[in-house]
């Protein structure tokens, strides 16, 4: 136990651990741990090397983890079979979109909820906070609002813009900007008034600067929501030729043309941005939260 010597963080501390109800207690822990991270890893792992296999192979008895090679060349083949590059550029789109109007706009109102504070802003925080808790039937009259919006009688599926719309709309994250933007001082607000700057600039040029741990923490939760995001493409984009990589992997998911080892593969490829991303990001997804400065 020569590792723990110098442990001071944690429920259990190098003192603790020089008992051996603790050790036990503590190797417990550790085991069940390496148990939960096996069943999350082995199936990302059989995916990945599934996709290099035959059909053969994956159909094989008794079955192989390896695959007998790899050869990374059927990639762009299985890729250009189903345009899935296609899939890749319009998730690209809708994450674009999304974050812009995420930041802009949830950023904006969370501002003036905290800072200007408008008569009825009160109740303006009150309804934003119960439109969390409208169940999904919410869906249905949304989804008829963009089949044929009102008063301008334009229907609206088949583009990004619905999508975009609702990540400027997110409730959530109106709140996390919201009690992030109350705990600036309001000194640097009244000395920038004073100087005769207005409430645009007020914002664009102070608040923004002083709050880019909040905009990287809804950043990377509008990024990974969009990516992630299937069923508002399905519905307004199943059906064109925009549809994202999680719409994309269920159409071919049914198509008789697909082998199982290159749905696998296309699996896999959908998984490594996200993936990709978690790891860079990783501290600040986990602290998320706590870095947003919630307090009620």
């Amino acid at each position: 136990m020569k590792g723990f010597n110098d442990k001071t963080t944690g429920l259990i501390n190098f003192s603790d651990l020089k008992h051996l109800r603790f050790k036990i207690l503590y190797w417990s822990i550790f085991a069940v741990l390496v148990i939960i991270t096996a069943v999350e890893v082995v199936p990302i792992i059989w995916i990945a090397l599934s996709g290099f296999k035959t059909t053969a192979e994956m159909f094989s008895t008794p079955p192989t983890l390896l695959p007998k090679s790899i050869d990374f060349s059927i990639i762009p083949k299985v890729c250009s079979k189903v345009n899935f590059v296609n899939a890749f550029i319009n998730s690209g789109i809708i994450i674009v979109g999304c974050w812009a109007f995420d930041i802009f706009m949830n950023g904006i109102l969370g501002y003036v909820l905290s800072r200007i504070k408008p008569c009825g802003s009160k109740i303006v925080s009150t309804l934003i906070f119960w439109s969390m808790l409208l169940p999904g039937v919410s869906m249905v009259p949304l989804f008829i609002t963009f089949v044929d919006v009102p008063f301008l009688h334009i229907n609206m599926t088949g583009s990004f813009l619905p999508i975009w719309m609702m990540a400027g709309c997110n409730a959530f994250n109106v709140l996390l900007f919201r009690n992030f933007f109350n705990g600036i001082p309001m000194s640097y607000l009244e000395a920038a008034r004073m100087d005769g700057c207005s409430e645009i600039v007020i914002f664009l040029r102070i608040i923004i600067p002083l709050s880019k741990p909040i905009i990287a923490v809804v950043s990377i939760f509008s990024v990974t929501g969009s990516w992630a995001n299937f069923l508002w493409p399905y519905l307004l984009l199943g059906s064109t030729n925009f549809e994202p990589v999680a719409v994309k992997l269920y159409q071919i998911s049914v198509d008789a043309n697909i082998q199982e080892n290159e749905f696998m593969l296309l699996t896999m490829l959908s998984i490594i941005p996200p993936g990709i991303m978690y790891c860079f990001f990783s501290k600040n997804i986990m602290g998320g939260l706590n870095m947003s400065g919630i307090k009620g």
